[in-house]
């Protein structure tokens, strides 16, 4: 997962470097999501999933998304275009990645299911937060010995794609099946409309989906936002990137929480206090750009929450759904989510540029406040107690 952030991480030199525009900049992850969403569509459409075994296809996506990455690292500022289609193919192997590792662990766990899931997801957030941590690192002054000037941002794109390459050999030679691999299902296209109508499916997609208006837009610009702070408090730069790391990274800690959480008092309501806490960080966090202590603290909640839930929302629709149409059902999901988390992460240097850091992230407190109605409302349902062993 350090393959989703690498361009991200470095994104102030390479603006500098090459001349990028906010909005370009934003496209170093738009693409990805793009990409992300067009090979699960993919993967539904043709079935992979049920035609290779799951930990090839984990080890063949990650070691092709490592290629692309690496081969971005070997570009000049007039390539911007083929940096962004291989962002986007990076975005198109992650999804043989992330949700390839989700079946995976399912065929491991029937009882405590919500946790399995929870730690997983964890794993995501620090993987993805882990770019921010190579780029805090001296790599430039620490390769300058052996290989002469480097780029720092090539440096980070290239440890990048080496993690990838190892987790592709763990997948490859260590990464097994678990006895609980279910029946094979094809993608039901028909399903696609009726999963918008059932109340239950509904409530918990749009909670989903009020989830993801706020998660990868904070994952992009609140490093960025920490970064901007200390460099005007003139505070030490690396620093603040290790402050953008803990950020993200500190949403693993959470996940577990959450999935320890959800199995005790119903997922629903671990959703809303997740939700509740997240969106109450986005309305904050740009008041406090002139205090970075006080803003790193913020962010360090913020991070923790914002990502808890995550996990619980794909726990839902697998227990609300028709349990032939899983597969349809969490594609569904996921495609729609990622899909809107384009609009968001373009939104916010769009709103920064004009109203300032604190409108921009406040922004970002709508889509809590749509998920924790829509989630609240499942609650009180009869359907909520499909979930969580009858817990909702």
């Amino acid at each position: 997962m350090a393959l989703w952030f690498s361009a991200s991480a470095v994104t102030p030199a390479l603006a500098r470097d090459w001349d990028l525009s906010e909005g370009n900049v934003a496209w170093l992850t738009i693409s990805v999501q793009l990409g992300f969403v067009a090979g699960a569509l993919a993967s539904a459409a043709l079935n992979l999933s049920e035609r290779w075994s799951p930990p090839r296809m984990m080890a063949a996506c990650a070691f092709l998304g490592a290629l692309c990455n690496f081969l971005i690292a070997q570009l000049n500022a007039t390539g911007f275009v083929s940096v962004i289609a291989l962002r986007f193919l990076t975005g198109v192997m992650l999804a043989g990645v992330y949700p390839t590792g989700m079946k995976l662990m399912a065929t491991w766990f029937v009882r405590g299911r919500g946790l399995a899931i929870g730690v997983l997801v964890g794993a995501l957030t620090v993987g993805s937060a882990s770019p921010h941590l190579i780029n805090a690192l001296p790599l430039e002054n620490w390769l300058s010995h052996y290989s002469g000037t480097v780029d720092a941002w090539r440096v980070v794109m290239i440890v990048a794609s080496v993690c990838a390459v190892t987790a592709a050999l763990i997948a490859a030679r260590l990464v097994r099946t678990g006895p609980h691999l279910p029946a094979a299902t094809r993608m039901d296209w028909i399903y696609f409309l009726r999963i918008w109508k059932e109340p239950g499916l509904r409530r918990a997609n749009f909670g989903y989906l009020g989830h993801m208006f706020e998660l990868y837009a904070m994952w992009t610009w609140a490093p960025q936002l920490l970064l901007a702070s200390y460099a005007a408090a003139k505070w030490n730069e690396t620093a603040a990137r290790m402050a953008g790391f803990a950020t993200v990274a500190i949403g693993g800690v959470g996940c577990v929480l959450a999935g320890l959480m959800a199995d005790r008092i119903g997922r629903s309501w671990t959703t809303i206090a997740s939700l509740v806490v997240s969106g109450s960080c986005a309305l904050a966090a740009g008041a406090f750009f002139d205090q970075p202590g006080v803003l790193t603290a913020v962010c360090l909640v913020w991070g923790f929450a914002v990502v808890a839930d995550s996990a619980q929302f794909s726990a839902a629709i697998s227990e609300l759904c028709d349990p032939r149409f899983v597969g349809t059902a969490l594609t569904i999901q996921t495609c729609a989510g990622f899909l809107l988390t384009t609009l968001t992460i373009r939104a916010v240097p769009t709103l920064k540029e004009t109203l300032g850091w604190q409108a921009a992230l406040a922004m970002l407190a709508i889509g809590p406040a749509f998920g924790i109605y829509h989630m609240a409302r499942l609650w009180w349902s009869d359907e909520a107690r499909k979930m969580a062993g009858g817990r909702g």
